[in-house]
């Protein structure tokens, strides 16, 4: 049985800061760069992990439990994510200011006021505090003032930032009643396979393949490929400080194209009885790739699993349970015959040397997800004797252009063209 998933969200808000203490909280995110970047400093030299929060305490201007969060989010990311640079060695060290995270009354409190406004005070340093009101969507007010009156949601760590030079608070709420039903309970397999510039869905029920989609989102790699030559030439130009503004809008470009792609990934699979969301567990996929350099700095940027993590967190909160597989011969293995050969794929063309059958590569891999998704609930693997015709979507920045692919040669499914007229 899996360990059950928290259903946490993150509320927006913009800060009203009522008394003339803003370069105080500014201040605050410039020390908590220095703290995020010492731990990693730390983290490089083998310094033991547990001791680290206590020796970077001692020097810093900042709440201790502040600082005990901000040295846990280092560590994580030290763990689970990794940058590289021209020389191939992991950099994680950040530029500018830093968001400062804090433990709900511990790193900063909130107040509901009988005119029902959410007041905040953020404890920026030791006996120094940020106070204002909070502003933002009605939604995001909404559940946040439940949470303060009720113990429908539990209130979590926030970080305090500045995004286009305004300050903001982002909430952490998890909801205490809503559950995730049991992913042994369902009777649907989305499959999911992630890939550079696509996430191919496959849903497999008793019956066979019920469905088929191909979201395609290469602007992404686009972004990241500009984005990556930007800052090269501004660092090349001596001019680092336009570097840390270019990285902030790659990383929201970024996450804006994934929440959107995550959502209809969720959307997708609610069609279906009783869905279960089935992920290859990829946190040990940038340990085995080396391509030489510039494919290394591809690969080692694709959000895999910042994909996965939004979609899990969508999933969660309409009831849809999640599952992990071995990832091992996922884009080799034919769906159809099992046959597995390392040579069998073509970019999107996958085409079997034992049962020639013929499809689109990475909705074969979604295929074989949703399969080991299915025998890791120890249920009986339907016949796969035919699939369905392969749909694709288009995710652009003006929304989704859904329609089907048109198909002048068709082959077991396999589609060959672009999608609304856009040329693959």
């Amino acid at each position: 049985m899996s360990d059950p998933q928290a259903l946490v969200k993150t509320l927006d808000f913009q800060l009203n800061i009522q008394s003339d203490n803003e370069s105080l909280l500014y201040d605050a995110t410039l020390e908590a760069r220095s703290v995020y970047n010492e731990s990693i400093r730390l983290a490089k030299q083998d310094v033991d992990w547990d001791a680290i929060s206590s020796r970077i305490a001692d020097d810093t201007n900042l709440v201790k439990n502040t600082t005990q969060c901000l040295v846990s989010k280092a560590l994580g990311a030290m763990e689970n994510y990794y940058e590289y640079d021209d020389f191939g060695l992991p950099s994680h060290t950040k530029d500018g200011y830093y968001p400062l995270r804090a433990n709900y009354e511990e790193g900063y409190n909130l107040s509901l006021t009988d005119d029902r406004d959410v007041t905040f005070r953020i404890s920026a340093k030791p006996y120094k505090h940020v106070k204002g009101v909070l502003e933002g969507s009605d939604a995001h007010l909404d559940i946040l003032k439940t949470a303060l009156e009720s113990d429908e949601w539990k209130i979590g760590t926030a970080e305090a930032l500045f995004h286009s030079d305004n300050p903001e608070l982002h909430v952490n709420v998890t909801n205490t009643e809503q559950t995730v039903r049991d992913k042994y309970d369902s009777r649907t397999l989305v499959g999911v396979d992630v890939n550079e510039d696509n996430v191919a869905l496959s849903a497999l029920s008793e019956d066979g393949v019920e469905n088929t989609l191909v979201i395609d989102f290469p602007e992404i790699k686009f972004a990241r490929h500009r984005y990556f030559t930007m800052r090269m030439r501004v660092q090349n130009a001596g001019k680092d400080s336009i570097h840390d503004t270019l990285e902030g809008r790659e990383e929201r470009f970024v996450h804006d194209r994934l929440h959107k792609v995550s959502r209809h990934i969720v959307e997708w699979s609610q069609q279906f009885e009783k869905p279960c969301i089935v992920f290859e567990d990829l946190k040990d996929m940038r340990d085995s790739i080396d391509y030489g350099v510039r494919m290394n700095r591809r690969l080692h940027h694709l959000p895999f699993r910042a994909l996965q993590y939004y979609t899990s967190s969508k999933a969660a909160f309409e009831g849809i349970p999640t599952a992990w597989i071995n990832p091992e011969y996922t884009s080799q293995r034919c769906p159809i015959c099992g046959h597995t050969e390392r040579a069998n794929r073509n970019k999107k063309r996958f085409k079997c040397k034992d049962c020639e059958h013929q499809d689109h590569s990475d909705r074969g891999a979604s295929v074989n997800i949703a399969v080991k998704g299915i025998k890791k609930l120890d249920r009986n693997v339907p016949a796969l004797n035919s699939l369905p015709t392969v749909r694709k979507v288009r995710r652009q920045a003006s929304g989704a252009v859904d329609a089907p692919t048109v198909t002048h040669d068709t082959v077991r499914g396999y589609q060959t063209d672009g999608v609304a007229g856009v040329s693959d």
